[in-house]
């Protein structure tokens, strides 16, 4: 089950960025008195009385920068920011001044917000910021006029009376479920218009999802569950598929639009076991095909690189017709492409298909559930102490200060994803570089095909010595 998620929606300047790094427990959002400041999507894990969400700071009326006396300019905009907050998520945080009082943008938003709460989705809760002391306390009962129930005075800065709002907060979350769903889940993430919706409805056989050459037609993540049916029916398989809203290159969005699909997007890989990364052959890989690739590797979740579109790829390259081994020189070229631009992601199978003509979609599925029997990979203690001694055989570890990294003894901790634990003199000793030889040494006894490895070292205490 997905985090549940909370947008703090507002008008500029109200403290809605100082109030997300109280819930994140970190300074993640850059704060400052001057409207625009919060330019970028920001969202970060949060959890009070025991229960998880993923909170959002809203900031896309202020990326473009608006000035405050400009009301009848920003007020539209502030709407549709709330209305995209309220379409997408489980709960909301409605910001406004204490101190200044309601105005004209308050109402705006408080309109929007006031006509889904008939309907029962999703709560709303008004805290009125910048409450620092008494007066401000007692003035905030003015937002009881807005019609959205109770008003919590509270103080983002501060951290003054947050807990009250957080607790009404979490209360309005459903139950947690209880059951696991254990189908392998494997999502369909990237740009929007690479075809993920094409690629789900080619590998279900059927038109289960609407198709539109529009971008960003896929707003929320999809789930589509098939069995994938074995020799013996006791070991058929269950596969959840996810159909993610497109993640868009920043400065291409309307404003605020990106906020709300991207989380949907992120939530989706966060919560599946392989992720389906689709690349636009003809536009090739660009800067947010690596973005996304790398909200996949920090996840820690497996990839197989889809190269979509490869149809089209041919007839823009001018080749009508050729013989197979063209076609595997031009694979080659590209993969070589592919490799350079995503050179993190080294340990990655890619695809050549097309969803339209279904150019190799049947191989789709079987690669992504390989790479989860890969995912699930365990070596066995003694076998990794081996090749962890002949790496070191090869190429000694590093020195510091004439002290040189000392590896005990290592044991594989956990799968899913594969996790190694190497006991060491100083960690201080462990470069980056003597890390990432050890996991392609790692690599080279067993592939972990699209797997991201953990790699974690524990200095060893002297009673071990």
């Amino acid at each position: 089950m997905s985090k549940p998620l909370v947008a703090i929606v507002g008008r500029p300047n109200v403290g809605k960025s100082t109030l997300f790094n109280r819930l994140a427990g970190a300074r993640l959002a850059v704060v400052d008195d001057m409207p625009g400041t919060t330019r970028d999507r920001i969202h970060a894990d949060s959890e009070w009385n025991g229960r998880a969400f993923t909170v959002i700071d809203t900031g896309g009326i202020e990326a473009l920068g608006i000035e405050h006396s400009d009301v009848e300019t920003y007020v539209p905009l502030i709407r549709r920011q709330a209305e995209l907050a309220v379409a997408e998520a489980d709960a909301i945080l409605f910001v406004v001044d204490a101190e200044a009082g309601i105005t004209a943008a308050d109402e705006a938003v408080a309109e929007i917000l006031h006509r889904h709460q008939r309907e029962g989705h999703p709560p709303i809760f008004v805290a009125a910021n910048k409450a620092d002391n008494d007066a401000r306390r007692q003035a905030a009962v003015e937002f009881f006029a807005l019609g959205l129930g109770e008003v919590y005075p509270i103080s983002a800065l501060h951290g003054t009376d947050t807990g009250d709002v957080l607790d009404a907060l979490v209360e309005s979350f459903p139950p947690q479920e209880t059951e696991e769903d254990e189908s392998i889940k494997i999502a369909i993430v990237g740009r929007p218009n690479v075809g993920k919706s094409s690629l789900l409805n080619a590998l279900l056989g059927e038109e289960r999802v609407i198709v539109s050459p529009i971008p960003g037609t896929t707003r929320d993540a999809i789930d589509t569950q098939l069995e994938i049916e074995a020799d013996d029916p006791s070991h058929n398989l269950i596969v959840t598929l996810i159909d993610t809203a497109g993640i868009r290159r920043r400065g291409h969005i309307d404003p605020g639009v990106e906020k709300y699909s991207v989380l949907r997007s992120l939530r989706a890989i966060e919560r599946c076991d392989v992720a389906l990364l689709l690349i636009d052959a003809v536009e090739g890989v660009t800067a947010q095909d690596a973005h996304i690739a790398g909200m996949i590797l920090e996840a820690s979740k497996s990839v197989v690189l889809l190269v979509n579109k490869w149809d089209l790829y041919e007839s823009a390259s001018q080749r009508v017709s050729g013989p197979a081994a063209h076609v595997t020189q031009k694979e080659k070229e590209f993969g070589q492409i592919l490799r350079h631009a995503l050179n993190f992601l080294d340990y990655v199978p890619a695809l050549f298909i097309s969803a339209k003509t279904g150019l190799n979609v049947d191989q789709v599925l079987p690669l992504a559930l390989r790479v989860q029997e890969e995912r699930l990979t365990r070596i066995p203690t003694g076998e990794l102490n081996r090749i962890v001694r002949e790496a070191v055989d090869r190429q000694s570890p590093p020195t510091k200060a004439g002290k040189r990294l000392k590896i005990y003894y290592a044991s594989q901790v956990r799968t899913d994803p594969p996790t190694f634990l190497f006991h060491v003199n100083d960690t201080n000793l462990v470069h980056f570089s003597y890390e990432r030889y050890l996991e392609n040494q790692i690599r080279q006894a067993r592939s972990f095909l699209g797997t991201p490895l953990r790699l974690s070292f524990r200095p060893r205490s002297r009673a071990q010595e």
